[in-house]
C-alpha cells in the first residue's frame, strides 16, 4: 500500500503534467535586479542565464545596465530597472534568444505595432468625425435658435414660474449680448468670459443674492444646450458662487404686532386676513396667492395648496382662524380666495404679481405708517408666529419634543430643515446662565 507522502506527490505531479510537461527544460533564467545591496556607486543591473544550444548549458548572458545608473536614489533606480527586468521577461516569453538572430522575431513584432496603430489611427479619426459632425451641428444655431429650443423644452419639465424665471434671465442675457457684442451671432461664439461680465453687471445693479439666481438659471439652460449636443460644455458650472448675506426677516414684538392688526382692522381688512393666514396657519405668502375657495374644507376644517416642497399639501384650519373667515359657502368655488378688492372673485395674475401686489400693499399702508425698515415684511410674521409656538410649546415638554409638534404646524419636511429654521429665527434661546458666570 502506498504512504500518504507517495499518494500525494504522484497526484499533485500527474496533475501538473497534464498542464505542462515537467520534462521539457526552459531556455533560460527568470531576470533578477542586482542592486549592490543598495550601494549606489556601483552598477545595478538586471540579469539572466540562457541556455547555449551546442552545449545544452546555461550560460550568463551579458548584464542589461541601460540608463539605470543615471538614477541616484534607490527607489528611482530600482523603479527603472524593474522596467528593465519586465520587457526582458516579455521578450523571452516571445522567443527572443541572445545567441541567435532575432531578425523574424523583430519583423513580427514591428507588424503588430504597424497593426495596433492602424487601428489606433481609426479610432481617432472616428473621435475627429464625430467632433466634427457635433461642430457642424454647434455651428448651424443661432443664439437665438439654440436659447428658443432650450426654453421649449424646459417648459414641459418644469413649473410656470420656473419657465418664467428662465425666460427672464435668457433675455436678459440676449439683450446684454446685442448691446455690448452685437458681432457675437452664432451660439458657438459664446464664451465664459462674456457670460462672467454679465453677471457681474446684474451683480452691480442688484445684489449678489440675485446675480447667484441668473448663475443658476442660465446654467441650468446651458445644460439643456449640451445634453442636445447644441455646445459642448456648460462653461457657466465652473463661474464660482459668491457670498451672499441672506436676507432676515426680523420677528414683531407683541405691541408691534397688536399694533398692526389694529391698525388693518380700520384701513385694510383684507390685508389683515391675508397677514392672518401666514400668522395663524403659517403659510407662505405665494402659497396663499394659489388659494381657491375649494381648497377650504370647512367639514373637516382643512384646507389644500400647493406648498414650497411638495406638489399638495393639507393643513388644519385653526379655530382662531376659522373665527376669522366670512361666510364663503355661496362663492364660486373656482374663484380665488383673495383678490385686490374681495375674499372670492377672479384675478387674472401670475402668482408672483399676486405676491408682489400684497408685499407693496403692506408697504404702503403698515411700513410707510409705522416706519418700518427693511427687515420687516410680511414673511416676519410666519416668523414671529413659529418663534411664539416654539416657545409656548417647551415650555411643557423637551425640545425634542416641542419640535415634533411644531413639525406638523409649520410644514417643515425635516426635524433638520425645522432645526436650522429656528436657529436662523433665534427661536430657540437658552434660559438665564448667570449662575454659571457669576463670581461666587
Amino acid at each position: 500500500m502506498s504512504n500518504l507522502n507517495e499518494f500525494i506527490t504522484f497526484n499533485v505531479e500527474s496533475a501538473y503534467e497534464s498542464a505542462y510537461d515537467l520534462t521539457v527544460k526552459r531556455n533560460y533564467s527568470t531576470p533578477k535586479i542586482y542592486t549592490a545591496t543598495g550601494d549606489l556607486k556601483k552598477r545595478w543591473y538586471v540579469y539572466f542565464s540562457y541556455r547555449d544550444a551546442t552545449t545544452g548549458k546555461m550560460k550568463r548572458v551579458t548584464p542589461f545596465y541601460g540608463e539605470a545608473q543615471k538614477y541616484k536614489t534607490k527607489e528611482d533606480r530600482l523603479f527603472v530597472l524593474s522596467a528593465y527586468r519586465k520587457k526582458i521577461i516579455e521578450l523571452l516569453q516571445k522567443g527572443y534568444s541572445p545567441f541567435e538572430d532575432n531578425s523574424e522575431l523583430h519583423k513580427k513584432h514591428q507588424t503588430t505595432k504597424q497593426k495596433i496603430s492602424a487601428k489606433k489611427l481609426q479610432k481617432e479619426v472616428a473621435t475627429t468625425s464625430s467632433k466634427k459632425r457635433k461642430a457642424d451641428a454647434i455651428t448651424s444655431k443661432t443664439i437665438k435658435q439654440a436659447f428658443d429650443m432650450a426654453l421649449n423644452l424646459k417648459k414641459n419639465t418644469v413649473g410656470v414660474t420656473t419657465y418664467k424665471g428662465y425666460r427672464s434671465r435668457v433675455k436678459g442675457l440676449q439683450d446684454f449680448i446685442t448691446k455690448k457684442y452685437p458681432d457675437v451671432v452664432a451660439v458657438h461664439q459664446l464664451s465664459k468670459a462674456i457670460l462672467v461680465e454679465f453677471l457681474n453687471e446684474v451683480l452691480i445693479r442688484t445684489s449678489p443674492r440675485s446675480r447667484n439666481n441668473y448663475r443658476i438659471d442660465l446654467s441650468s439652460v446651458f445644460q439643456t444646450l449640451v445634453d442636445n449636443e447644441i455646445i459642448l460644455t456648460n462653461f457657466i458650472k465652473n463661474i464660482p458662487v459668491l457670498k451672499s448675506k441672506p436676507e432676515r426677516h426680523k420677528t414683531y414684538t407683541d405691541k408691534q404686532q397688536l399694533d398692526i392688526f389694529n391698525h388693518l382692522e380700520e384701513k385694510d381688512p383684507i390685508l389683515l386676513l391675508f397677514i392672518k393666514f401666514i400668522a395663524f396657519n403659517l403659510l407662505r405668502p405665494i402659497e396663499i396667492c394659489r388659494i381657491k375657495i375649494k381648497d377650504i374644507n370647512l367639514t373637516q376644517k382643512t384646507i389644500s395648496f400647493k406648498a414650497k416642497n411638495k406638489p399638495l399639501k393639507t393643513k388644519i384650519i385653526p379655530a382662531i382662524l376659522l373665527e376669522c373667515l366670512p361666510d364663503i359657502t355661496t362663492l364660486n368655488p373656482e374663484s380665488y380666495l383673495f383678490t385686490p378688492t374681495k375674499i372670492g372673485g377672479d384675478w387674472n395674475a401670475t402668482e408672483r404679481n399676486k405676491r408682489g401686489h400684497f408685499s407693496k400693499r403692506f408697504k404702503e399702508v403698515v411700513k410707510e405708517h409705522f416706519n418700518l425698515g427693511n427687515d420687516y415684511g410680511l414673511y416676519s410674521f410666519r416668523h414671529t408666529y413659529i418663534t411664539k409656538l416654539y416657545r409656548e410649546l417647551v415650555k411643557d415638554s423637551s425640545p425634542y419634543e416641542a419640535k415634533s409638534r411644531l413639525m406638523l404646524i409649520s410644514g417643515h419636511s425635516s426635524m433638520e430643515a425645522l432645526e436650522k429654521y429656528l436657529r436662523d429665527i433665534d427661536a430657540e434661546l437658552p434660559e438665564d446662565y448667570s449662575d454659571l458666570i457669576r463670581t461666587k
